[in-house]
C-alpha cells in the first residue's frame, strides 16, 4: 500500500509550490490498479482537509472507492487498473483526461504493469513516462508533478526490473527540471509493503 504519510508530504510540499492567492488546487491522482483501487486517496484527503489545502478538488474520470472504511472523500481519480504507462502515452490518452479533467497537481504511479504484464525494457517506460510528462506540462504549463517509484513485488523476478526502473526514475526527473526549469517530484515508494 502507497504511504499516505509519505505521499501526504510529498503532495504538501507540491500543493505549497502550486498554490495561487485565492485559488483551488485541481489534483489529479494518476495511475494504475494503485491509483484506481487502494484507499490512500482516501486517507490523503482526510488529512488534507485539516490543512491550508482542505478546499483541494480531486479530479479524474474515475469515481471508485473500493470499499475504504471512510467513503467520504472526494473521489475523483485517473487510476485505471491493468493500463501500461506506455500504451497510454501511444495512445494520448492522458491528453483526453486532462482536457476533461484539468489538472494543477498531478502524482503519477506507473509502471508496474509494463513490466509484470508485458516484460517491458526500463528505457521504454521512461519514454513513455516523459510524453505522460509532456502531454501534462503542454496541458497546464504551471502543473506540478509527483512521480512515484514503484511499490516492489514479492513475486517472481520482477523486482530486478522494478529496482531498474526506480534506479532510473530519480536522474529522469532530475533532468526534467534541468532541462525545462520546471519542476518534477519523485515519491520513494521502494520500502512500503504491497
Amino acid at each position: 500500500m502507497v504511504s499516505p504519510i509519505l505521499l501526504f508530504l510529498s503532495v504538501l510540499a507540491t500543493f505549497a509550490s502550486a498554490q495561487a492567492a485565492n485559488t483551488t488546487i485541481r489534483y489529479m491522482p494518476f495511475g494504475d490498479s494503485i491509483t484506481e483501487i487502494v484507499c490512500w486517496r482516501a486517507k490523503l484527503w482526510k488529512k488534507l482537509q485539516s490543512t491550508e489545502w482542505a478546499s483541494v478538488n480531486f479530479v479524474g474520470s474515475g469515481k471508485t472507492e473500493h470499499n475504504c472504511k471512510d467513503t467520504k472523500y472526494d473521489r475523483d481519480n485517473e487510476g485505471h487498473s491493468g493500463f501500461l504507462a506506455i500504451d497510454i502515452a501511444n495512445k494520448n490518452l492522458l491528453e483526453g483526461w486532462l482536457k476533461t479533467n484539468p489538472a494543477d497537481v498531478v502524482t503519477m504511479h506507473l509502471g508496474t504493469n509494463d513490466i509484470v504484464q508485458q516484460n517491458k525494457p526500463v528505457t521504454d517506460i521512461i519514454t513513455a513516462f516523459t510524453k505522460l510528462v509532456d502531454t501534462m506540462r503542454t496541458s497546464n504549463p504551471k502543473m506540478k508533478i509527483v512521480v512515484a517509484q514503484i511499490i516492489p513485488i514479492g513475486i517472481g523476478s520482477y523486482n530486478i526490473q522494478i529496482q531498474a526502473l526506480n534506479r532510473a526514475i530519480v536522474p529522469w526527473a532530475a533532468g526534467l527540471n534541468t532541462l525545462s526549469g520546471l519542476w518534477t517530484s519523485t515519491q520513494d515508494s521502494t520500502a512500503l509493503v504491497t
